[in-house]
């Protein structure tokens, strides 16, 4: 872009003695600053009229994509569009003015959501007991894997150190299991995508405390023996772990408590569209099946025989031992109630159009785009699909390059080299949020981009080329980032 606006940084566009403020007039009198708290010399801050930082904070706020301004088909990350009445219930006076500290009898609505959004999460998942205080999915999973970890060795079985996961898994399963001191046992897949049972088998044995899956799996495709596969892990002693990344498309349709799981995390902040992205906020809920209701962290919100709300830190509960807490308070509250908006908002009936939705745009895009984009299982999948690169390998157009030249149609790009199970990954998952004209264009794009590797690949190869910024070392952008301005030259004019 031509416009300094777009590229400049804010400094870039200063000029001395330039003002964008004006100060009252001085009422208090003059009074000298201490000399241990004066600046040995003025900070540098840049100079600006107000039209200039208007405009430049406007334009960069412009350049941040997300579900508001386009599609967005992050695969395993469920972009989903989060509802104006999410916000609106979320910035009531009435919630936003509470302080955690207040006495309970002050705040029994606020504990109210809490306690119905864990039983409504319960009944979705088909699990017992919910504790809505993780502040993300990877905390929720180091959570879940701490509850499976405290239940054998109050059983007395504390040889159980090894956890089971997929060769597909996300990245989080195997570093959480490794936080919470857990041997991390790999499981391989078959040519199909799904768990291989048969190499399974002669992993299992008295040293597993557990196995973590999510069904459908990072490939988008259900895994079939899942009843089979937890009794297996039960069998031998050991207990099912459901990483809810990709809960989307099963909202409606099936229950991970059902398929034998007994922990599950959600991301509340993907499946139930609360906003997510820019490191927050997020909220990891974990749910348990019956025998472990007791290991949930505290405090833990319950209604007493009277009716009343109160959490379990105020009250003695028979049988339940004092777990350590995960999170201060009750977890990131502004989201959970968010996401009780969610529910509540559409209800049980609509509530199951979500998942097969989700489904059916999947494969409508999968089915649409596969003669010009390798698909290396070619079956039905549930919310999201993988690619293998462009099928026309000769044209030496990448994954990456393709990504890049979506920036130009103004679409986000999807996950690519992800999973890695094959090379030119590339992750779409359109979330059923997305309407059929939506996604029509997507496809249109896509086979243009495809028809350009083979005519003319070399616009595709050097793409972006409408975005502020052109094609950068994503290597050296991320190992070596320029943090901070430094001013080289001192601008007089």
């Amino acid at each position: 872009m031509n416009n300094k606006l777009y590229g400049n940084l804010i400094f870039e566009l200063s000029h001395e003695g330039r003002q964008g403020y004006s100060l009252p007039k001085n009422s208090f009198g003059h009074h000298e600053v201490p000399a241990d708290a004066k600046r040995a010399k003025d900070a540098e801050l840049p100079e600006c009229d107000e039209m200039t930082v208007v405009r430049h904070y406007t334009n960069l706020s412009e350049n941040n994509f997300g579900v508001h301004n386009g599609f967005y088909p992050l695969g395993s990350c469920t972009m989903k569009y989060n509802p104006p009445i999410n916000e609106e219930i979320a910035n009531h006076p009435a919630f936003i003015n509470l302080h955690p500290l207040q006495p309970e009898h002050t705040v029994q609505g606020a504990l109210e959501v809490e306690y119905e959004l864990q039983k409504n999460l319960a009944q979705i998942t088909g699990l017992e007991e919910f504790t809505l205080n993780p502040f993300a999915g990877a905390h929720g999973e180091l959570t879940g894997l701490m509850i499976i970890r405290s239940y054998h060795e109050k059983r007395g079985d504390a040889k159980r150190t090894k956890v089971i996961v997929p060769d597909s898994a996300h990245g989080t399963n195997p570093a959480s299991a490794a936080v919470c001191g857990l041997e991390v046992v790999e499981v391989k897949s078959t040519p199909e995508g799904l768990v291989d049972v048969e190499d399974l088998k002669p992993l299992l044995g008295d040293d597993i405390a557990g196995m973590m899956m999510t069904n459908p799996n990072t490939l988008g495709l259900f895994e079939k023996e899942i009843l089979e596969i937890t009794k297996l892990v039960h069998d031998c002693g050991g207990l099912m772990y459901y990483d809810g990344a990709n809960l989307n498309p099963l909202l409606g349709a099936c229950r991970p408590g059902d398929m034998g799981f007994d922990v599950i995390h959600l991301n509340l902040h993907k499946t139930f569209s609360t906003p997510h992205g820019g490191g927050g906020p997020g909220s990891g809920a974990v749910g348990v099946g019956k025998i472990l209701t007791e290991f949930l962290p505290q405090p833990h919100v319950i209604k007493t025989a009277d009716g009343k709300f109160t959490t379990t830190n105020n009250i003695a509960v028979p049988g339940m031992d004092t777990p350590t807490a995960v999170s201060a308070f009750l977890g990131n509250y502004s989201v959970n109630l968010r996401a009780l908006t969610y529910v509540l908002s559409l209800g049980k009936e609509n509530f199951r159009m979500v998942g097969p939705l989700a489904t059916l745009n999947a494969n409508y895009i999968k089915e649409s785009l596969k003669d010009d984009y390798e698909l290396p299982i070619d079956t039905l999948c549930k919310h999201e699909f993988v690619f293998d690169g462009l099928k026309d390998k000769s044209t030496g157009v990448t994954t990456m390059d393709v990504a890049k030249r979506l920036l130009d149609y103004g679409y986000h790009a999807p996950t690519i080299y992800f999973p890695l199970l094959f090379h030119e990954a590339m992750m779409i998952e359109p979330t059923e949020t997305e309407s059929k004209d939506t996604i029509d264009g997507f496809i249109e794009v896509m086979h243009t981009i495809a028809k350009e590797a083979r005519e003319n690949p070399e616009i595709v190869k050097s793409a972006p080329h409408n975005t502020p910024i052109s094609r950068i070392d994503d290597v050296l952008a991320a190992t070596h980032p320029i943090l901070t301005y430094k001013q080289l030259v001192n601008d007089k004019n």
